[in-house]
């Protein structure tokens, strides 16, 4: 659903990431919070450093779609974040790892540029038009390979500045959920032309009749919604997640949803994919998945049914 937004509105990001952002606070605000009734435990001047950088990348990651960045290019640079996190990690908290984790980041590195280099190469081959233009848009596409980057790095460095924040406080999952949303929204007054423009976009869409309430509304708006609401409940999940199941487990199932979103895209919307960007595809999950140790995990555990099995 959300890829259907950047379809028909490619720069339609600021509208939807407000729309949730708004849902989530409200709801936050209503049972979290108890109308305001709760305090933080967490201090409010980290939540405003975290939302800070929160917001930044959401809104990064949203222009980006304007410089020629398909979508599934844009999926497939967002899987990197374990990578930039560890990467981080070393440097910021001296962290050491295993050599299977070294061997996934060489792995989902190689994958990323695998499909970044054909992608370029896709936009070298659409631009139509003089040389000039060419070398423009392919310029154009190297600023959002580069606001890619920056929101891939800064996402990183907020998962660290988020996991030395529970360390300290202790794990607040649902405060920390609603002030990450709550927080940014003045942020959004930026951007209300932008926001304010697509809201005429939406309205001027397909109008459909919505058969419970008989209204007619744009179609673009009931998109919204059930986008809205989709997200709601995938962030409550993931956030849920962290407090019942091991990182291991939350790590995984991000991982195959967004693999599985990029699948989708790719043939639902008939997205250019070529045998390269499948190779580079699959190089980064398995990566992914050596990483989280899902492998070494098989592995282990045929060599315990054999075990058992021989004894």
């Amino acid at each position: 659903m959300y890829i259907s937004f950047f379809r028909e509105f490619p720069g339609c990001g600021n509208l939807v990431t407000f729309a949730q952002f708004l849902f989530i606070a409200l709801e936050g605000f209503v049972f979290e919070t108890n109308f305001g009734r709760k305090k933080a435990v967490i201090p409010i001047r980290n939540y405003v450093i975290m939302v800070t950088m929160f917001f930044t990348v959401s809104v990064v990651n949203n222009y980006a779609l304007n410089f020629n960045i398909a979508m599934p290019l844009h999926m497939i640079f967002r899987s990197g974040s374990l990578i930039a996190n560890m990467i981080l990690g070393v440097i910021i908290l001296k962290k050491r790892y295993s050599a299977e984790k070294y061997l996934s980041i060489a792995l989902v590195s190689a994958g990323i540029f695998i499909c970044t280099i054909m992608s370029a190469k896709q936009v070298n081959a659409s631009s139509e038009g003089s040389e000039e233009q060419s070398f423009s848009a392919f310029v154009h596409w190297l600023i959002g390979i580069a606001m890619l980057t920056f929101a891939l790095l800064m996402s990183a460095r907020m998962g660290i500045f988020q996991e030395m924040l529970y360390k300290q406080y202790g794990k607040h999952p649902k405060e920390a959920l609603f002030y990450n949303h709550c927080l940014p929204l003045p942020g959004f007054l930026l951007l209300s032309t932008d926001i304010y423009n697509y809201c005429n976009h939406f309205s001027q869409s397909t109008p459909v009749l919505v058969p419970v309430v008989g209204l007619t509304v744009p179609i673009m708006w009931i998109y919204l919604l059930i986008n809205v609401i989709t997200q709601y409940v995938c962030i409550r999940g993931v956030f849920i997640l962290t407090t019942e199941c091991t990182s291991l487990t939350v790590t995984l199932v991000v991982t195959l949803r967004k693999f599985l979103s990029l699948i989708f895209s790719i043939l639902y919307f008939q997205n250019p994919f070529t045998a390269w960007h499948w190779l580079g595809t699959f190089v980064v999950f398995v990566g992914t998945l050596i990483y989280t140790e899902v492998l070494s995990s098989i592995q282990a555990a045929l060599r315990g049914a054999k075990t058992k099995k021989a004894e």
